[in-house]
C-alpha cells in the first residue's frame, strides 16, 4: 500500500518510461483524437483505502466518462496472467471494462482502433452504462 504522493510519483515516472506500443497509441488517443473521446495516461484509479494507504491500479490509458481502461500487454503479461485477471475482476467491480491489447497489435494501428470503438459502441449500448 502506498500514500497519495506516492501514487503520484509512480503514475508520472510511469508516463516518462512509456513502451513504443504505448507511445504509438497515445498519439491516437490524445488530445480527444479518437472519436471526441477523452483519455488519461497512466491514471491512477484506487480501490481500497486502509489507515491513509490506499491500494490502486494504474491502467495505460482510462476513459472516465466511460469507464474504460485499456492495457496494453507485453510479454511480461503472459507470466503474469493470474495477477491481470484478478486486476480485471477488481475494476469490472467498479464499473470499470478493461480491454486488452498486446503491444503488437499496435502495429496494425487501425484494426485496433476499428476493434476499439466496436468494444465501446457495445459498452455504450450494455443496459448498464450511464454517463454522468
Amino acid at each position: 500500500m502506498y500514500s497519495k504522493r506516492q501514487i503520484i510519483l509512480l503514475a508520472r515516472e510511469l508516463r516518462k518510461r512509456s513502451t513504443t506500443a504505448e507511445r504509438l497509441l497515445w498519439d491516437e488517443l490524445r488530445s480527444r483524437r479518437f472519436h471526441g473521446i477523452k483519455f488519461l495516461r497512466q491514471f491512477p484509479i484506487v480501490y481500497e483505502v486502509d489507515r491513509g494507504l490506499y491500494r490502486f491500479y494504474i491502467p495505460d490509458f482510462y476513459s472516465h466518462k466511460l469507464k474504460l481502461d485499456i492495457e496494453l500487454d507485453g510479454k511480461i503479461h503472459q507470466l503474469q496472467k493470474e495477477y491481470d485477471e484478478d486486476r480485471d475482476f477488481i475494476l469490472n467491480q467498479f464499473g470499470i471494462a478493461v480491454i486488452r491489447f498486446e503491444n503488437e497489435r499496435t502495429r496494425e494501428m487501425e484494426k485496433l482502433k476499428t476493434d476499439l470503438l466496436e468494444f465501446i459502441n457495445q459498452l455504450r449500448s450494455s443496459p448498464s452504462f450511464r454517463t454522468k
